[in-house]
């Protein structure tokens, strides 16, 4: 006998989501460093794939915590790692393919959109409670 699904089984959204991110960004950062290897002088490159390498499994850690607790701020933490890291490695991979950047300071508005993502994670832990 089959029981149907409770509420508390549902897949999250943040869950789906951190997967696909997860995903996007281990592709994006193993490319780069093969591209690094072969067509950066810059060296730009290389820190945006270890960018974006770092942070792919902590996008798919802040989905399986959304799935099994609920935590408020998570969402927030989540999105602006995303955006930041986007910014961050974005900004450094034009930078070294065309010589120019996004738009001024677009590097630094990622790092520090990545560091204030990882204190809103840290303090998300203030409201962890039960799904």
């Amino acid at each position: 006998m089959q029981t149907s699904p409770t509420k508390s089984d549902a897949t999250s959204k943040l869950l789906r989501l951190a997967i696909v991110v997860s995903g996007l960004s281990g592709a994006a950062g193993v490319a780069l460093l093969a591209l690094s290897a072969h067509a950066d002088t810059t060296g730009l490159m290389k820190t945006a794939a270890h960018m974006l390498l770092f942070h792919a499994p902590v996008f798919l850690g802040m989905g399986l915590v959304a799935q099994i607790r609920r935590v408020p701020f998570l969402p927030v933490a989540f999105a602006l790692m995303v955006v930041g890291i986007a910014l961050f490695s974005g900004d450094l991979i034009v930078r070294a393919t065309i010589g120019s950047g996004l738009f001024p300071m677009a590097a630094p508005t990622g790092g520090m959109m990545t560091i204030a993502s990882w204190i809103a994670l840290a303090l998300s832990a203030v409201r962890v409670k039960r799904r």
